[in-house]
């Protein structure tokens, strides 16, 4: 007799689909929180969102982030973790986190690591000792931080790679999936997501499509990508792999981040994303506006008494000015936070406009005012964003 399933403490319910694209709105109902989609998840390696607290990250609106597996297993550790009632009382944040595999780690540090059938072999970048993240050790760290999405650990090759190298981490990432399934010691309160490899070979893709989706998992992400390869190739990829995944589960575009990007990749069916970008950027004193990016650094702001965005309501943008910004950079670590909470802002009420553009039947229109915003020209719209719009129907004029 087979083992009853667990049902997925997960539900999607579609809301709207555009009718021109393959764009849809949905609400995903998890642990801790309904999340409405498209969503893009600011990412907080190691329990906090640098220079923005649980609290003001929920102000915003935030329904679910992101916490690292790899970086939390290793400082300050899942034991601690657990007795704090997972990294949801660590942090103390009430919504809903979504937790990596470690995984993207063996091709940021890739100088570090090794990869065998068993796992992935790292030197500690904090005292060198040598450390073995498995498939079982992943999901167990991921089961000790509670979160209430896990991802496989998969093979991660960089989007540059060929050769035989992509194939080979293909088919370990579908064995890697069965032994993170088998290793998930609570499926009734945590999701595991498995995700989708074969660089950018479009035979390589479908077989890990059509082996995945075999598997009875709650969703599904689309990796190995964004990391350097050419655009072209990467919407093809996307586009392939929404063409191929379920309708009726979530689907996570890993590592993406810039505005143009994501409405484009809404646009090819993607309902999650996250990238490290916003708030990476902001760091720099790079605050992210409609028509692109505004360097609060530069001399030209240092007598603006405008905000950043005067159509932008976050707190930053409501209580100071260019000026303000640009005197606290020279002095201040607040002026990091202040444009994180910016450009945080930004990407969750953009996600939100284009959801409601979604709703109300009007989502291949917002694409265009977007565009026109960000590009003083037509002729400055990126190629590859063109063609991938135009493969769904979308001619910007």
């Amino acid at each position: 007799m087979a083992a009853a399933t667990v049902p997925s403490p997960l539900a999607l319910r579609i809301v709207a689909e555009c009718p021109v694209t393959k764009a849809r709105a949905c609400d995903l109902a998890l642990p801790h929180w309904t999340v409405s989609t498209p969503v893009f998840m600011p990412v907080g390696t190691q329990g906090t969102l640098k220079g923005i607290t649980a609290d003001q990250l929920e102000s915003l609106g935030c329904q679910i982030c992101l916490g690292n597996t790899y970086h939390l297993g290793m400082r300050p550790g899942p034991d601690l973790i657990e007795r704090a009632n997972g990294l949801h009382g660590f942090m103390n944040w009430k919504r809903n986190l979504l937790t990596d595999s470690g995984g993207f780690q063996m091709v940021s540090l890739v100088e570090l690591s090794e990869v065998t059938e068993e796992g992935v072999k790292f030197k500690s970048p904090y005292d060198g000792k040598e450390i073995l993240l498995s498939p079982e050790k992943s999901i167990s760290i991921q089961n000790s931080l509670g979160s209430d999405i896990m991802m496989q650990l998969d093979d991660v090759v960089s989007s540059t790679v060929k050769g035989p190298r992509v194939e080979e981490a293909m088919h370990r990432s579908i064995r890697w999936l069965d032994r993170c399934i088998a290793a998930n010691k609570h499926p009734d309160r945590q999701n595991l997501f498995a995700i989708i490899q074969g660089g950018l070979d479009a035979q390589l893709r479908k077989a890990c499509l059509n082996e995945m989706t075999q598997r009875d998992v709650p969703g599904f992400a689309i990796g190995g990508l964004s990391g350097g390869e050419e655009k072209d190739d990467f919407w093809r990829m996307v586009t392939l792999s929404t063409d191929y995944l379920p309708r009726e589960k979530p689907r996570y575009l890993m590592g993406v981040g810039y505005a143009v990007d994501l409405v484009v990749c809404v646009a090819l069916g993607c309902d999650m994303f996250d990238c490290v970008f916003p708030t990476r950027t902001a760091r720099f004193g790079s605050a992210l506006v409609p028509w692109g990016s505004l360097q609060v650094k530069q001399k030209q702001y240092a007598k603006d008494f405008q905000p950043i965005d005067p159509d932008c309501q976050c707190p930053t943008c409501k209580r100071h000015s260019r000026a303000y910004l640009h005197a606290l950079f020279k002095s201040d670590t607040a002026a990091m936070h202040h444009v994180t909470i910016h450009n945080i802002s930004y990407q969750l009420t953009l996600m939100r406009s284009v959801r409601q553009s979604i709703v109300d039947g009007r989502f291949p229109e917002f694409i265009r005012t977007f565009m026109k915003r960000m590009f003083p020209s037509p002729d400055q719209y990126p190629g590859w964003a063109m063609e991938a719009l135009a493969s769904v129907n979308v001619a910007l004029d």
